[in-house]
């Protein structure tokens, strides 16, 4: 049963819209990253851990984005399926997605678990862990604490786009910022007060982990806009499949991410052996630490764009499924244009201040060699950190319209083909700079490809709303035109 009418949407002004949903987003999705990158700066700043805890977070990092992707599936698709279906005025449909995307949920996040703890040694090797046996001996031990908390995070990450699907943003902005505080003041006392080392910083993690999900779980006892009944929790095969289509460029960005990872990982680990500096065993693992740092960096650039274009997912669907094109035209335009902005802040700052950036992640405390890499890997790896924004906003629009097939081939293209083949082939040429070089190669043939499915989109909005056309009438809006 409804109980809230959602027509604002189409109602307010896009601008105060985009506001109202992206910057809740926003800073939930930053929030999350924080949880790896707040605790990879504690780690590099205890001496009894330093480069090689450092590394071993950059390892173990990628096995949790294979937890949120398949979380972000199933939340960003529940989210788009709800707007859509409340903008076609289909309640009941909403309230069966959000029911079925609890239950998968819940089994897909133990599975995974009982996976990472099942086979946990033959997954380090795979990410680089064993680049120098401290290494392995640290990402061992985070690994495995960090597994426990898995069904706790997933839940947590895809009740997110739920709750603000429901109309809620702040309410999912404050279960997120609630978990990342209790992180951030427990990282501290067990890293440097109790020296539980790896240990500490994963158990600080998964105690926030745990309170973002159980406030995930009050809200859901008591949603707004659509309410859950006992029906909406029997599995329906058509309602998770049309779930899971729309969220499948969502998993997708963030699997892909995770190939190109493993590979980014296992082409340092290669091609740092036969570096006159980092082929030395005291020094073996800076650069897998550096490279790290530099992606939790990059992270947070695209966890604000994301968050924007994620944001939106729910006015853009709510708009589409009205009719409404001119509005979603206008978004888009005022959402590219927000990105662009993102990303020529985020290249001034890795081209102008890298130094300051690695500072923080405990430079003070290594040798020379890693401040030095590390200066030349920002200015490499994020020089064309403006199409990377541009790119993933047209990405994520796609989907919000409701373009699975679209935004997931363009997705596809970027991390798989672009990424994890450039990383793969560029390091032949260069050595260890081609692993930098990898990034920003891929983004700019990306971006050609963006441009035209940009204008594409422009066009196919530009003329009249639905309903001028006579695709949508008035009862099937659920409102008048006036």
């Amino acid at each position: 049963m409804e109980t809230k009418n959602n027509s604002y949407l189409m109602e307010e002004p896009v601008g105060k819209l985009m506001q109202k949903y992206a910057v809740p987003c926003i800073i939930s999705l930053l929030v999350g990253a924080l949880y790896n990158i707040v605790d990879q700066i504690f780690i590099a700043n205890a001496v009894y851990l330093g480069s090689y805890g450092n590394a071993a977070n950059t390892v173990v990092f990628p096995l949790t984005v294979i937890a949120l992707a398949i979380a972000v599936m199933v939340g960003d698709g529940c989210c788009a399926f709800v707007s859509l279906s409340l903008g076609q005025r289909k309640t009941q449909d909403a309230g069966k997605s959000m029911g079925n995307s609890i239950l998968i949920t819940i089994f897909l996040s133990l599975a995974l678990c009982v996976i990472y703890l099942t086979f946990s040694n033959q997954i380090i090797a795979m990410f680089g862990g064993t680049v120098n046996e401290e290494t392995f001996r640290h990402s061992k031990e985070y690994f495995f604490w960090i597994s426990l908390g898995i069904p706790f995070y997933m839940f947590g990450q895809a009740m997110n786009p739920v709750i603000r699907a429901d109309g809620s943003p702040k309410y999912a902005m404050f279960a997120t910022c609630a978990g990342a505080v209790i992180n951030i003041i427990l990282d501290p006392i067990f890293i440097f007060i109790f020296r539980w080392g790896m240990m500490g910083a994963a158990v600080a993690t998964v105690f926030g982990q745990i309170a973002t999900a159980g406030l995930s779980v009050w809200y859901l006892v008591h949603t707004k806009t659509v309410k859950l009944s006992k029906g909406d929790f029997r599995l329906d095969s058509k309602i998770i499949g049309q779930t899971l289509v729309l969220g499948i460029c969502s998993f997708l960005s963030q699997i892909s991410l995770v190939a190109a990872m493993a590979a980014i990982n296992n082409m340092v680990k290669r091609y740092s052996a036969l570096d006159a500096v980092f082929g030395q065993a005291q020094y073996a693992q800076i650069p897998m630490a550096v490279v790290g740092i530099v992606m939790k960096f990059f992270q947070i650039v695209i966890s604000i764009v994301v968050g924007m274009a994620a944001g939106c997912i729910p006015i853009v669907g709510y708009n589409m499924g009205a009719g409404l094109n001119r509005r979603v035209k206008e978004l888009f335009t005022k959402l590219l244009a927000a990105e662009a902005c993102v990303g020529i802040i985020a290249f001034v700052i890795t081209q102008f201040f890298p130094k300051q950036l690695i500072g923080i992640f405990g430079a003070a405390n290594e040798s020379v060699y890693y401040t030095e890499f590390a200066v030349r890997a920002f200015r490499i790896y994020l020089c064309m950190v403006i199409f990377a924004c541009v790119n993933k906003a047209a990405f994520i629009f796609l989907q919000a319209m409701g373009k699975a097939v679209a935004s997931t081939m363009l997705s596809m293209v970027r991390e798989i083909v672009f990424g994890v083949g450039f990383a793969l082939f560029l390091p032949r040429i260069y050595g260890l700079n081609g692993v930098l070089y990898s990034m920003p190669v891929s983004d700019i043939l990306t971006f050609a490809v963006s441009i035209i499915i940009i204008v594409l989109t422009c066009k196919q909005l530009g003329g009249a709303d639905a309903y001028e056309k006579g695709d949508v009438g008035e009862k099937e809006l659920g409102y008048s035109i006036k």
